[in-house]
């Protein structure tokens, strides 16, 4: 889809989630209070682009700190990566993650815990954080599939989505009309969904995660700000529920509502999600 060939409101929409804005997240595990997630994606004039993600989330002695930026341009309507950077510091060994999306030499060049990897490049390829705004830009455009390459931890990984429906979503924060996502996977031990305001750009409302059916990973919106006004979105494409559906995601919300106990090796695993 070329950007020319649309109304000056459509381009407005699908453009709508590189409004400058911040987000805060509270991130829960059960009923179990861990933390905060920040987003910042300040205004640029220039097309070059910077979102920051900062976490704090800790439990008794165990803690985590993880400061995210990634820098990018936008082309022909898509967002094209330049360099990520993560820090990792708290509970046990800290570490950083680097890339640089050398596109004219056509590697990938990336560091994790001091390992470094060259990796072709690949048309279409993300990093962990920007990704999620060209998410929301698709979702904005109805593109199918929604299917995205990003690069993490020396790794080129496959992520897919799928649009369930629209739900309206209470959180401490207020009521927001949503769109249903589901993370695509293979099995159902592991199931992750996200809401998503189309009012809010798209912005992510609430994501719950839940691992063999129990333990639920909750982040929900705690306040926002946008610098300008929103465009109106078009209606969004429904794509349904997988033959089995997600049905059951009620009854694994009671489950993980009621189970509070958390070893130190589930906690790596809310820490490392939280920051996905």
């Amino acid at each position: 889809m070329s950007l020319a060939s649309l109304s000056d409101i459509e381009q407005a929409a699908i453009l709508s989630p590189l409004t400058a804005h911040s987000a805060q997240y509270k991130v829960f595990y059960g009923s179990i209070e861990l933390g905060v997630a920040n987003y910042r994606l300040p205004a640029t004039d220039s097309g070059f682009y910077s979102y920051h993600f900062d976490s704090d989330v800790s439990l008794l002695m165990l803690s985590d700190q993880r400061h995210l930026t990634s820098e990018f341009t936008l082309e022909n309507g898509k967002l094209v990566p330049f360099r990520y950077i993560q820090e990792r510091t708290g509970t046990g060994s800290d570490y950083t993650e680097q890339t640089a999306f050398a596109k004219a030499q056509k590697f990938i060049h990336t560091i994790y815990k001091q390992e470094a990897l060259k990796l072709p490049y690949q048309e279409k390829v993300f990093d962990p954080l920007m990704v999620q705004l060209q998410f929301r830009m698709d979702l904005a455009a109805n593109l199918r599939p929604l299917d995205y390459k990003m690069v993490k931890e020396k790794e080129v990984d496959d992520y897919q989505f799928r649009v369930l429906g629209n739900e309206k979503v209470t959180i401490e924060s207020g009521t927001y009309d949503t769109v249903k996502v589901e993370v695509v996977r293979d099995s159902t031990k592991r199931q992750t969904f996200f809401w998503m305001a189309p009012d809010l750009a798209y912005l992510p409302v609430r994501l719950s995660h839940f691992s063999k059916g129990s333990k639920q990973l909750d982040i929900q919106l705690a306040s926002y700000q946008y610098e300008k006004p929103l465009p109106p979105m078009t209606p969004i494409v429904i794509d349904g529920p997988k033959d089995q559906g997600s049905a059951a995601i009620d009854e694994l919300a009671v489950v993980a509502e009621s189970e509070t106990d958390i070893s130190e090796s589930e906690l790596d695993e809310i820490k490392q999600l939280a920051a996905d």
